[in-house]
């Protein structure tokens, strides 16, 4: 049972932490639509629709829910009325929430957009859910070419080959085409060769919310990358 110091410690802990979202509580952003506000009683900031009131983080929950795609922090911002920094900041407490709680759920962020995914540790649960076929998986060849441009994007192909020693364009433009990389942009070179990096559809195949996530590399492994990315 919890005692009295630590029931105070504990409210003392979740006011700093609700202190910590939210801008200068004198916030009133009105639009004709939307108004965002701070509760009277709770301090939680509130989207505002005619008469309805929903607590900033669950508006935002519900707008990922329905995105289709990543979206951009600005984006959602425009959509409740309230600042981009505001809503970031919401964004990732409610991911860290979900991990604390090991919701079957996470944020994932990239490049400043943001998106709801699957926690990875339901991955095997739902793939047998909607009956994934066994050849949806990739081979070791494409696994080997994503762990190289994930770990050392932007590469051009000549760098990956001089990683894996093999042609990679096969592998490559299959990557390409199941949309687990992309072309980034032209490296300044002879012939302007193009430089892949990793997709956010690489980051929810496994179960990733941001390039930061992944194992790292042993030393003598990333030596002999950079050594070999270094001479193509």
């Amino acid at each position: 049972m919890e005692t009295g110091a630590a029931k105070n410690h504990a409210e003392a802990t979740g006011l700093q932490s609700q202190e910590a979202l939210q801008p200068a509580l004198d916030i009133a952003v009105v639009s004709a639509e939307r108004i965002l506000t701070a509760g009277s009683e709770s301090g939680q900031l509130l989207v505002r629709m005619g008469d309805v009131a929903l607590p900033l983080p669950s508006a935002l929950e519900s707008l990922l829910f329905v995105a289709d795609a990543p979206v951009e922090a600005e984006q959602l911002a425009r959509v409740v009325n309230a600042p981009a920094e505001v809503v970031e900041r919401h964004l990732r407490a409610l991911g860290e929430m979900y991990r604390a709680q090991n919701r079957g759920l996470r944020i994932a962020e990239r490049n400043g957009r943001f998106q709801m995914v699957t926690a990875p540790e339901a991955g095997e649960l739902i793939e047998a859910f909607l009956n994934l076929d066994a050849t949806t998986r990739l081979s070791a060849p494409a696994l080997e070419t994503l762990a190289i441009i994930a770990y050392r994007q932007p590469v051009t192909r000549a760098q990956i080959e001089a990683v894996r020693g093999v042609d990679c364009s096969g592998v490559l433009r299959s990557l390409l085409q199941r949309g687990l990389i992309e072309e980034i942009d032209r490296l300044d070179a002879p012939g302007r060769p193009v430089r892949y990096g990793v997709t956010d559809l690489f980051l929810q195949h496994f179960g990733l919310t941001s390039l930061q996530e992944l194992p790292p590399l042993e030393p003598q492994e990333a030596e002999q990358i950079d050594a070999a990315i270094g001479s193509a």
